[in-house]
C-alpha cells in the first residue's frame, strides 16, 4: 500500500515530538568534528506549505506547532526550543507568519557540513517527486525506494558516525515487525550508530510488539520518549500520542528534552504529558 501522505498531518504534535528529538540529537552530533552519515527511511516531501489543501483539511498544525509559535518569545528561555524555533523561522517567507512547515529532509540538510552526508529514501512516486523538487544541500542523495532495505544495503557507511531516523507510516501492521527487524540488523552492522525510530501511540497497541522486540534484542542502550496528546475516550480510535526510541543517544539527551517538552505540553491540550525512561542492558 502507498496511500499514505504526510501533508495531511504535516506540523502536528507527533511531528514536533518527533523533529524536536532529531534536532537535538544533531545538535549533539555537531559538537564533534569527525564527518556523520545520516540516513532518513521514509523521507516524505522535504516542505509542506500549510495553506495546501491536503494539509488545511485537516488542520493539525493548529494543535500542533502553532501554539509553539505563538509563545515563542516565551519559549526561549529554553535552549533547544529557542534554536529549533529560530530554525523553523527560517523556512518562513514573511517572518512572524507561519506559512510553512519543514518535514525531516529539511531539518537533517539545513545542519549538514560539507563533509558529512545525507541519504533520503522515498518509495511513494508522488511524494517523491514532490521530494526531488525541493532545494536541499549539494551533499544531500534522494533515493526513491524501500528505505529499510536501502539502509541495510548501505552498511557500514565510510564516515566514523551513522545516525539513522526510522519514520514509517505503519499503514501495514507488518510494518512493525519490519522496523524491529531492521533495526537489530542495523545495529548488528553498526553498533555505533545513533538510530531514532519514531512509532504511533495507538489505543490498539500495535507498537507494544515493535518496543518488546527491540527492548529484548541485546541493544546495549536505549531512550524511549512519549508524548501523549490526549486522554482516550471509551470507543474511541486512533491515535492519541507519538512515541520516540533513540538507541544510543548522546549524553544528556533525556535532560535537554525533558525539561523542553515540559514547556511544550501545557500549549498543546489539557491531556497532554512527556514521559521518558531508559532501557540499559546490565
Amino acid at each position: 500500500m502507498l496511500s499514505y501522505q504526510h501533508a495531511y498531518h504535516a506540523g502536528n504534535f507527533a511531528d514536533v515530538h518527533k523533529h524536536l528529538t532529531l534536532f537535538a540529537v544533531i545538535d549533539h552530533l555537531l559538537r564533534k568534528a569527525s564527518p556523520v552519515t545520516y540516513i532518513d527511511t521514509h523521507a516524505g516531501r522535504g516542505l509542506y506549505p500549510l495553506s495546501a489543501e491536503e494539509t488545511a483539511r485537516l488542520g493539525e498544525y493548529r494543535q500542533g506547532v502553532a501554539p509553539l509559535w505563538k509563545a515563542r518569545e516565551a519559549l526561549s528561555a529554553d535552549p533547544l526550543l529557542c534554536a529549533w524555533l529560530s530554525s523553523l523561522a527560517e523556512v518562513q517567507h514573511r517572518g512572524g507568519e507561519l506559512e510553512h512547515y519543514p518535514g525531516s529532509p529539511w531539518w537533517l540538510s539545513h545542519r549538514l557540513r560539507a563533509r558529512d552526508r545525507l541519504v533520503l529514501f522515498e518509495l511513494h512516486p508522488g511524494e517523491y517527486r514532490h521530494l526531488e523538487g525541493q532545494a536541499l544541500a549539494d551533499n544531500v542523495r534522494r533515493v526513491q525506494g524501500d528505505g529499510l532495505e536501502g539502509l541495510l544495503r548501505r552498511l557500514p557507511v565510510s564516515t566514523p558516525r551513522l545516525c539513522v531516523l526510522v519514520d514509517p507510516s505503519y499503514e501495514r501492521k507488518t510494518e512493525y515487525a519490519e522496523v524491529a527487524g531492521t533495526v537489530l540488523a542495523a545495529m548488528h552492522k553498526a553498533r555505533h550508530a545513533v538510530m531514532l525510530v519514531w512509532y504511533p501511540l495507538l489505543l490498539a497497541g500495535r507498537h507494544h510488539a515493535l518496543l518488546e522486540t527491540l527492548r529484548d534484542g541485546g541493544l546495549r542502550k536505549i531512550w524511549r520518549s512519549e508524548l501523549v496528546q490526549r486522554e482516550s475516550a471509551e470507543g474511541e480510535r486512533g491515535m492519541v500520542g507519538s512515541g520516540m526510541l533513540v538507541v544510543n543517544p548522546p549524553w544528556g539527551l533525556d535532560e535537554r528534552l525533558g525539561e523542553a517538552m515540559g514547556r511544550v505540553c501545557p500549549l498543546l491540550g489539557k491531556g497532554s504529558r512527556h514521559t521518558g525512561d531508559w532501557w540499559v542492558e546490565e
